[in-house]
Formats: structure tokens, C-alpha cells, sequence
């Protein structure tokens, strides 16, 4: 992975075809886009119970590109090696799932992945300021997580604004996850994000069988973003 502000769309995986995973991530990419995002809830963490580390391993070999994997799950530190393991590329903890969050950054970087830290929409982005330097990603999480298909906070474009800033220069992605559309991506990016997770936007209308709305969907959130750079 090298570091680029270019604008990135990372389809959720969690909006595909459960039967049809591989199928789905090899149509994603051919239809443009540049992340596979996987939503790892535990039922705990989160309201909600989707994929493990075998699910992770089962579509490494159809993704061509990075494997971005958002670990929802408390107690996390446990589970780090086995999605380094399964293929992920960065694995992203949520600051809010335990208390040590620096041994939790530090054991992403020693299993040999990119380290991301995600914040709940209730999360002061202050929260992130002395870990910045430990990180290669930060999620704001722009729904509550645990479930797809929600609508946008929009209180959360100012937090991506000041977290923009205090990163500066440092080489963080900001990784905008949740309600993001047509509408919203312009928003997030004129703020300083550049990764843009979308689930139900990316995949509506199209199919392993049709995947070109895909191909569609993911270009017109590319130009709504990219429109106000």
C-alpha cells in the first residue's frame, strides 16, 4: 500500500451476496472499486453478528487489491493475528472496545497490518490526538455501527474537519464509514476524508449476474467526492 489523498471507494461487503462473496469482491474491483471493506460485528460490541477470520481467508484469493477489515468486537485484542493471518490488509479497532488502545494499535503494526483506529459518532475527536502517530487510518464512523443501511450523522463532518487538521501532515488516511451516497461523499471529502466505505450505495440495482450498476454507482460517488476537490 502506498500512501495517497486520492480519492478511495471501499464497498462494504456486508451490502453483497452472502452465497456469492468471491464472485462479488472480483465484480467489485473490475467495476472500479479500489478497497474491499469487510464489517466484522460480534454480537457484543455491536447489535449485530456477521463474519470471522475464516470469511477473511475464504475471499482473500479473489481481492486483488487492499483488504480493509473493521473489526466491531470487544473484547478485540485477541482476534488481531487471525485477520492479519486471514490476508487483511488494514485492520481497523474501535477506540470505545477497550482500554488499552495503544497495545491494541501496537499489536495490528506486530502482526504485520496496517493500523486503524475507528471512533463511534459520540466520540470526541480529541480522543485520537496522541495516538496519531501510531495509526495509518482513522475511521469516523458516520452511523452508529452494527448495521447497514443507515442514514448519515451529519454532526460528524465537523469532527472529520478537526481531525484533518490535527493530522497535518502525518501520512493517516481518514475513512469516512456509513450513509454515504451521492450526497454525502462531497461532504466528508471537502472535509479531509479520501476513504469512502459504502455499502447499499454501491451495491443497489446490480448483481454478481449484472454487475455494472456497480461499475455506475461507484463512479458517480468518485465524481460527487472528487467535484470538490
Amino acid at each position: 500500500m502506498i500512501f495517497s489523498r486520492k480519492i478511495k471507494i471501499a464497498p462494504s461487503i456486508l451490502s453483497a451476496d452472502f452465497a456469492n462473496f468471491g464472485a462479488e469482491c472480483q465484480a467489485i474491483e473490475a467495476q472500479g472499486a479500489d478497497w474491499v471493506h469487510v464489517d466484522v460485528m460480534d454480537g457484543h460490541f455491536v447489535p449485530n453478528i456477521t463474519f470471522g477470520p475464516a470469511t477473511c481467508a475464504a475471499i482473500r484469493p479473489h481481492i486483488k487489491g487492499v483488504m480493509d477489515v473493521h473489526l466491531m468486537v470487544a473484547p478485540v485484542d485477541a482476534y488481531i493475528e487471525a485477520f492479519a493471518q486471514a490476508g487483511a490488509d488494514v485492520i481497523s479497532a474501535h477506540l470505545e472496545a477497550g482500554p488499552h488502545i495503544h497495545r491494541t494499535l501496537q499489536a495490528i503494526r506486530g502482526a504485520g497490518a496496517k493500523a486503524g483506529l475507528a471512533i463511534n459518532p459520540g466520540t470526541p475527536v480529541e480522543a485520537v490526538e496522541y495516538l496519531l502517530d501510531m495509526v495509518d487510518l482513522v475511521c469516523v464512523m458516520t452511523v452508529n455501527p452494527g448495521f447497514g443501511g443507515q442514514k448519515f450523522i451529519h454532526s460528524q463532518v465537523a469532527k472529520v474537519a478537526r481531525l484533518r487538521a490535527m493530522i497535518g501532515d502525518r501520512p493517516v488516511h481518514i475513512e469516512i464509514d456509513g450513509g454515504v451516497t451521492v450526497e454525502t461523499a462531497p461532504l466528508v471529502v471537502a472535509a479531509g476524508a479520501d476513504v469512502l466505505v459504502a455499502g447499499s450505495a454501491v451495491f443497489k440495482g446490480g448483481s454478481v449476474e449484472n454487475p455494472a450498476p456497480y461499475g455506475v454507482n461507484i463512479a458517480a460517488i468518485r465524481a460527487a467526492a472528487e467535484a470538490v476537490l
